[in-house]
C-alpha cells in the first residue's frame, strides 16, 4: 500500500466534509443560513440549487477562501481556515473557468503544477487519461471550452488529492469528453476519494452523484440518493412514448378504474394511477394495449428523474412561506424535511 492509499484509508469512517449549522453573511445579506451536511470517502456528493442558493460560499468555506459567520465546517479533519497550508496540499479543486496561463499548453500546465506537490500523478499519463494527448502542445487559449474543462480536472487530480472539489465539471463537455469526465469522477470515488461537486445539470448529477444535497436560500431542503429524493416526490406516473394522438380515454379503461391518461407533448404520454397501484400489471397491460394496436412502447419510466425531483422540491420551497417548513412531497423527501429542521435551527 503506497503513502497516497494509506492516508484514503486512515479514519475512513469520519465524514470527510462536514458542514455544521453554517451562516455566511455579506453584510445584511445572509448567503448561508445554518446549512448542515456532511459527505464521506467513498463517496460523490453533488451540492444542487438555484442560482444564489449559497453554494458557492459553502464551497468557498470548505476550501478554506471564505470566512464562515457562525457554525463549523471542517475537511479531513481540520479548519480549512486556520489549518489552510496544511490542507491545501490534501484536496483538488476544479474551477469552471480559467486559473491557467493562457499561452502554455496542457502538458506544459500540468508538469508545472505537479511540481508544486511531493507525490503527483504522472502528468503524462493524467494528461491522456482525461483524453488530452492529441492537444498537448495547443495553448490553453485555443481549447475548446470542453478541452479546457478536461484540463482543469486533470490539475485538481494531479496532487492525488482526497477531498476533490468540482464545479460544473461537465459544462461545455461534448458527449465523448462527458464519459470521460463520468468514468474518472467514478474512478476517484471507487479509490476511496470524497467528491463534491457543484452543478446546474441535472441528469449529469443523476449519472455521478452517490448523494444528493438541495439547498436554496442558503438552507438545506432535501438530502439523500437520487432515487431517494425521485420517489420521495413522485405522484405515482408512468410515463412513455408511442405514435402521437393516441385514444386516452380507452387507455385508461384497460389500464383500470382511476386511472387517467394524458398526452403532455406530441406523443409523450403520463399515465396517472390510483395511490397503491402495482406497477408491474400496469405495465404488463400498458405493453398489451399498445401492441394489439400495433404501435411501439419507448421511453418507459415508472418514477421520476433527480431533475423532477429538484423542481419539485425547490418548486415546494417557493411556494411556501419564508421560515416554513418545506413541502417536499412524499416518501423519503417527506423525511427529509426532519433534516432539514435540524439545518434550520
Amino acid at each position: 500500500m503506497d503513502h497516497a492509499d494509506a492516508r484514503l484509508r486512515a479514519d475512513s469512517s469520519a465524514p470527510a466534509v462536514e458542514c455544521d449549522a453554517v451562516v455566511i453573511r455579506y453584510g445584511d445579506t445572509t448567503a448561508v443560513d445554518r446549512l448542515s451536511f456532511e459527505a464521506h470517502r467513498g463517496e460523490v456528493l453533488a451540492l444542487l440549487g438555484p442560482n444564489g442558493a449559497g453554494k458557492t460560499s459553502t464551497v468557498e468555506a470548505l476550501e478554506g477562501y471564505r470566512p464562515v459567520s457562525s457554525g463549523t465546517v471542517r475537511v479531513l479533519g481540520l479548519d480549512p481556515g486556520r489549518d489552510h497550508s496544511a490542507l491545501v496540499a490534501r484536496i483538488g479543486v476544479m474551477l469552471q473557468r480559467g486559473g491557467v496561463y493562457p499561452t502554455l499548453g496542457p502538458a506544459q500546465v500540468l508538469h508545472l503544477f505537479a511540481a508544486y506537490y511531493g507525490d503527483p500523478e504522472d502528468p503524462d499519463a493524467l494528461l491522456d487519461q482525461v483524453g488530452l494527448g492529441h492537444v498537448r502542445r495547443t495553448p490553453w487559449r485555443r481549447l475548446s471550452g470542453g478541452e479546457q474543462q478536461r484540463l482543469s480536472l486533470a490539475l485538481a487530480l494531479v496532487g492525488r488529492p482526497e477531498v476533490l472539489f468540482l464545479d460544473e465539471p461537465t459544462a461545455g463537455v461534448d458527449p465523448e469528453g462527458r464519459i470521460v469526465v463520468r468514468d474518472l469522477v467514478a474512478a476517484q470515488r471507487d479509490k476511496g476519494l470524497c467528491v463534491l461537486l457543484t452543478t446546474h445539470e441535472l441528469d449529469e448529477a443523476e449519472r455521478l452523484a452517490d448523494r444528493v444535497v438541495i439547498v436554496d436560500k442558503g438552507r438545506l431542503l432535501a438530502e439523500g440518493s437520487p432515487t431517494e429524493l425521485a420517489s420521495g416526490t413522485s405522484d405515482g406516473s408512468v410515463r412513455f412514448s408511442t405514435d402521437p394522438g393516441l385514444d386516452a380515454a380507452d387507455l385508461a379503461t384497460a389500464i383500470g378504474p382511476g386511472a387517467s391518461v394524458v398526452e403532455e407533448r406530441p406523443g409523450a404520454y403520463r399515465l396517472r394511477l390510483p395511490p397503491g397501484t402495482e406497477t408491474p400489471p400496469v405495465v404488463a397491460s400498458l405493453a398489451g394495449w399498445l401492441a394489439e394496436r400495433s404501435l411501439s412502447l419507448g421511453n418507459l419510466r415508472t418514477g421520476q428523474s433527480l431533475e423532477e425531483a429538484y423542481l419539485a422540491i425547490t418548486g415546494a420551497r417557493a411556494e411556501s412561506e419564508p421560515d416554513a417548513t418545506p413541502t417536499t412531497g412524499r416518501g423519503r423527501a417527506r423525511r427529509t424535511r426532519g433534516r432539514t429542521a435540524r439545518g434550520d435551527r
